[in-house]
């Protein structure tokens, strides 16, 4: 059996563009699915409900203090079996959901970091990491990280942004910043499409974003230890609907059962 995994940053709730996503949702139809940037969305609870009945999952959706909301879907048969929020410590929340698989329990949680400062883009990823890293544990932290990925050369891509955007992605040394993804490494999490990925990684800009993206890949499937060995594959879901639905891509990864 396989569970397809999928995190989405929809922007600013979708606005108009909420029936593209719902449609790509539904063709990809994936088990498990994090989404971002759910703007309005607590204000108005009908949109949630009817953007869960459309993809048809089950949804826990988390409100944030002062920022955007994040939620976690599952798909049924699959049950939510446990659903907390987090409100405090971080720019946006976090959502966490632990959903009944046939391989055990899976800790899922959906995550935007700070977009705007580094370090605390950075104690962020310490804070969720130690929170909900486990060595045995199948646990699934996804989301819009606004991070840089480890082993890779951004000095190009991030040399070419306007200088206000440019300073989100720098560290106090100014070179291009790291430390919030090298923080969950050093926790024991997986990058499923450094692991397993095909194709182009970037997650933007796509056709709809502005001028504060470079070709970056800024969403994430961190996997603990036991989900990820048994990931088989990973991808960015790009084609011409995703590059107008939202100025991110989905990212997308299939996990045996």
């Amino acid at each position: 059996m396989t569970l397809r995994l999928m995190t989405w940053n929809i922007k600013n709730g979708g606005g108009d563009r909420l029936p593209a996503i719902i449609r790509v949702i539904h063709r990809e139809q994936p088990d498990v699915l994090c989404l971002q940037e759910l703007q309005k969305f607590r204000r108005y609870g009908p949109r949630l409900h009817a953007l869960a009945e459309e993809a048809g999952m089950t949804v826990h959706l988390a409100p944030a203090g002062f920022a955007q909301p994040v939620a976690v879907l599952v798909r049924p048969p699959r049950r939510i079996l446990r659903r907390s929020t987090v409100r405090w410590r971080l720019h946006h929340a976090v959502a966490i959901a632990v959903a009944e698989t046939t391989a055990g329990p899976l800790t899922v949680v959906s995550a935007h970091l700070n977009p705007f400062s580094p370090y605390r883009r950075y104690r962020e990823a310490r804070w969720l990491s130690a929170r909900y890293g486990a060595a045995r544990r199948m646990t699934l932290i996804a989301g819009d990280m606004n991070g840089l990925a480890p082993d890779t050369d951004h000095t190009a891509t991030v040399g070419a942004l306007h200088p206000l955007f440019r300073r989100r992605h720098l560290g106090p040394d100014g070179t291009p910043d790291t430390a919030a993804l090298t923080a969950f490494r050093t926790a024991g999490f997986t990058d499923l499409w450094a692991a397993v990925g095909s194709g182009d990684g970037r997650t933007v800009p796509t056709g709809f974003a502005g001028r504060e993206f470079g070709a970056m890949r800024l969403d994430y499937l961190l996997a603990s230890a036991p989900l990820a060995a048994r990931a088989t594959r990973a991808w960015v879901v790009r084609d011409e609907e995703t590059a107008q639905a939202s100025d991110h891509y989905p990212v997308r990864a299939d996990v045996a059962l």
